[in-house]
C-alpha cells in the first residue's frame, strides 16, 4: 500500500536543472504541507541560490520554513500544538515523541520567537544525522524501526494524510491528547492515496499551564501561577502570558 512517501530526494549536483527542479518541488511539498503553490508565492531568489550552489538544500528548507507562506498558514492560523507538531512533521519527518518535547518547542517559540523555533529543528543533530545538507526531509518516522516505539509509528501516521491531504486544512492539533496522556493513536489507513480516517482533536480537552514570573503586589515577589484552559482557548492564554512577561514551565492535560 503506497500510503507513505519515505524515499529520500537528494541534490547531488547543481549542474542538472531537472534534478534541481525535482528537489525544489519536493521541498515545497514536504515543508509546506502539500499545498498548491502559485508562481507568485514561490521563493524565486532562494530557488536561484540553490540552483547556482550558493546555498544547500538545508538552507533552502530553512528559507521556505521561514517564508510568509509557512508563517501565515501554520504559525498565525493554527493552535500552538498544531504548529509545533507540523514543524516536527515538515522538518524532521516524524511526530513529537513526548509531552516534554512538545512543551519545550512551545516554550521556545513563545520565549525566543518564530525564527528560533524553526532553527531549532534545522540546526539539530537529529536533522544533520538524517538529512545532512543535501537531502530533502522525508517521513523517516513512518516505518516501524528497531528501537522505535510502536506509539511513535502510530503518531507519525496520524499526522500523515495521504497524497491528497493538505496540512493547512486542519488548524487544531491531531496529537495533543495522545502525547499529553502518553497513549497511542487509533489510526486508519486509506486503501489508496488520500486522507487518513478522521482523528478527534483535543480542543475540548482541559489543560494546566504552569507559569513562572507572575507578580504579586509586593515588590520583586514572584511565584508560579497555574492556568486551567480549554484546548481551544490555549492560543490567546499563551499570548497573554507572553505579554505579561511570564515563563511557561509546563503544559499538561488535566481532563
Amino acid at each position: 500500500m503506497g500510503v507513505v512517501v519515505d524515499a529520500p530526494v537528494e541534490l547531488r549536483t547543481v549542474s542538472c536543472s531537472d534534478e534541481i527542479s525535482t528537489v525544489i518541488r519536493a521541498v515545497y511539498k514536504q515543508v509546506l504541507g502539500n499545498p498548491h503553490v502559485m508562481e507568485s508565492e514561490r521563493l524565486v531568489t532562494a530557488e536561484s541560490q540553490l540552483a547556482n550552489g550558493s546555498i544547500s538544500v538545508r538552507e533552502f528548507v530553512r528559507q521556505v520554513a521561514k517564508s510568509e507562506f509557512y508563517r501565515s498558514r501554520y504559525f498565525e492560523s493554527c493552535a500552538p500544538y498544531r504548529f509545533v507538531e507540523l514543524n516536527f512533521k515538515h522538518l524532521l519527518g516524524r511526530a513529537p515523541s513526548c509531552q516534554a518535547e512538545l512543551s519545550e518547542h512551545i516554550r521556545r517559540c513563545i520565549e525566543e520567537g518564530y525564527d528560533a523555533e524553526i532553527d531549532s529543528y534545522l540546526d539539530s543533530q537529529e536533522y544533520q544525522d538524517l538529512f545532512g545538507e543535501m537531502i530533502v526531509p522525508y517521513y523517516q518516522g513512518a516505518k516501524t524501526q528497531v528501537g522505535q516505539k510502536q506509539v511513535n509509528y502510530n503518531r507519525t501516521l496520524s499526522l500523515y494524510q495521504g497524497y491528497a491531504g493538505v496540512d493547512s486544512a486542519f488548524t487544531n492539533s491531531r496529537l495533543v491528547e495522545a502525547v499529553a496522556t502518553n497513549s497511542g493513536n487509533k489510526i486508519q489507513l486509506p486503501s489508496s492515496g488520500g486522507r487518513l480516517g478522521g482523528y478527534q482533536d483535543a480542543t475540548e480537552k482541559t489543560f494546566k499551564i504552569i507559569v513562572k514570573g507572575s507578580k504579586f503586589d509586593a515588590p520583586r515577589r514572584f511565584s508560579n501561577t497555574v492556568y486551567v484552559v480549554s484546548g481551544g482557548n490555549m492560543t490567546p492564554q499563551i499570548q497573554r502570558i507572553h505579554r505579561s512577561g511570564g515563563k511557561i514551565i509546563s503544559i499538561n492535560e488535566v481532563s
